[in-house]
């Protein structure tokens, strides 16, 4: 699947790494950002080239991926003026990896078919780490035929590409990580916050722990520098919180209860207001460690 010609809009933490892999698989990338001097950046790094709208930028593209802020962002880089979809060949794809809503999905599925171009939600999991590496997990909404087609691409930086269902599934099952996530990093930070007031030799307790039911992919990869207070990188409390209400207003369509969620989204409103919303999600444990 190499050799295609390809747009990537947005490039941050996450979607500068995913580009630069399909750079590296031998695909033909332009790239867009909004601050220009980064997809100078990127192309000093990975070679390609660059336009200064979304439009220009997808103009030849069979695929077009985005990663960008919120469905605000989705909507100015796909539809809005100089926007991506108007410009779009016939039969060419879109995919939005940002995490969004599902209505916003079925938005842009609906305006894509009124062109003749194809779409698929496909938010992705694993974090700056997991972009770098090769190694996110990719939860696709769609059709399958548009699925099957575009895979081989997204597995360039991937280590598992699902399709969960029609549109918006993939926002969806995008929700149930980052509701799962958020309780587990509260646990983590409880648990941590126990054994260090307990005297314990906290980096033993998380090495011993890891091997049995506690284990998760925030204790392997956060629990130490939690015990050293280290938050200085990784998944903001501000993209958290972006996120969770995100959830919250999908759960007041469908009627679904998040009583522990919305504990921890206060918890996390609570590290903002300490000036902690670029620190990672982990920080919680900031609000244990400081209670006396």
């Amino acid at each position: 699947m190499s050799g295609r010609r390809l747009a990537f809009l947005g490039l941050g933490v996450m979607g500068f790494p995913m580009a630069g892999h399909l750079a590296r698989t031998g695909h033909t990338i332009t790239v867009y950002n909004r601050t220009p001097a980064k997809a100078t950046r990127w192309m000093e790094k990975h070679g390609g080239k660059s336009a200064a709208t979304p439009a220009a930028a997808v103009a030849d593209a069979e695929i077009v991926l985005m990663c960008v802020g919120n469905d605000d962002d989705v909507r100015t880089v796909a539809l809005g003026e100089g926007g991506a979809l108007a410009a779009m060949k016939t039969g060419a794809t879109l995919i939005d990896h940002t995490t969004a809503s599902a209505s916003v999905a079925r938005e842009l599925y609906a305006a894509a078919k009124a062109r003749e171009v194809r779409f698929l939600d496909a938010p992705v999991s694993g974090g700056q780490a997991g972009a770098e590496n090769g190694k996110l997990t990719i939860m696709v909404g769609g059709d399958p035929d548009v699925f099957s087609a575009a895979e081989p691409v997204l597995s360039s930086y991937a280590r598992a590409v699902t399709l969960m269902g029609p549109t918006g599934a993939g926002q969806l099952t995008k929700m149930v990580n980052q509701i799962s996530v958020a309780s587990v990093i509260q646990g983590l930070a409880e648990g941590i916050n126990f054994a260090a007031r307990a005297g314990l030799d906290v980096e033993r307790v998380l090495d011993v722990i890891a091997k049995g039911a506690a284990q998760s992919w925030q204790m392997e990869n956060r629990g130490k520098t939690m015990a050293a207070d280290q938050f200085d990188f990784g998944f903001a409390v501000d993209w958290m919180r972006k996120d969770l209400a995100i959830c919250f207003a999908e759960a007041r369509r469908n009627g679904a209860a998040l009583p522990m969620t919305a504990v921890i989204d206060q918890f996390y409103s609570r590290i903002q207001a300490r000036g902690g919303g670029r620190w990672d999600t982990s920080s919680l444990i900031r609000l244990l460690r400081d209670a006396k």
